[in-house]
């Protein structure tokens, strides 16, 4: 019989299935049989974790699908410890669990074992921790602008779409030839034509340029 030898380099992955609460764990080590662990979201557990992972002496590598914020957390303390962190694609991940388990259907425990799967044929992807990239300032300003650009966006496209056939369909003419500040503040103004009939045109002409 053939005796297996397994180098000491040879890593130790590590899949987690991300929730708000707990986040689901599989260990495989090299050799020896998987290992399932719940780790709860808050530091102390993050701690216990990163004792288990060093106490078998092998390089680690760590795997996760980003699921809200909720990841950063586990990921930073992870990348301060030292060890290799990874991103799983989202839809990879659920092109996978599709074929391997059949269905659609997602629980976290089948998702730990899914993304350890993916692990081992290498369909990973590098993870860039923004604390320790020194680019967190950057990416919650980008977040934030997005953010608001978006609600501009979806305020404009009511207006446009429900306010102004409703309440003032003369004005949708002047929309696409006048920033979009001043035509806000012309609407906040007069929000319906009669404010601007009951007005002698002298009167209403004038104040326009301050807008």
């Amino acid at each position: 019989m053939t005796k297996t030898s397994i180098a000491q380099t040879e890593p130790v992955l590590v899949a987690v299935d991300i929730a708000k609460a707990r986040h689901e764990v599989l260990i495989a080590i090299p050799g020896r049989t998987r290992r399932r662990l719940t780790v709860l979201n808050h530091l102390d557990d993050f701690n216990r974790l990163i004792d288990t992972l060093s106490d078998y002496g092998r390089p680690e590598r760590v795997a996760f699908e980003a699921t809200g914020n909720y990841h950063r957390a586990l990921a930073y303390r992870l990348g301060v410890a030292g060890f290799e962190v990874k991103l799983v694609s989202s839809v990879a991940l659920a092109r996978t669990r599709e074929a391997l388990n059949n269905s659609w259907d997602k629980n976290d425990p089948k998702d730990a074992q899914v993304i350890l799967h993916m692990m081992q044929i290498g369909n990973e992807q590098f993870y860039h921790d923004p604390m320790l990239c020194g680019t967190n300032d950057l990416q919650e300003l980008s977040k934030t602008h997005g953010i608001v650009s978006r609600s501009k966006t979806e305020l404009w496209h009511r207006v446009l779409t429900h306010y102004l056939p409703l309440y003032f369909p003369e004005a949708d003419r002047f929309h696409r030839s006048s920033r979009s500040d001043w035509f806000f503040a012309f609407l906040e103004r007069y929000p319906s034509p009669h404010f601007i009939s009951a007005m002698d045109q002298e009167i209403f002409i004038r104040p326009q340029s301050h807008l």
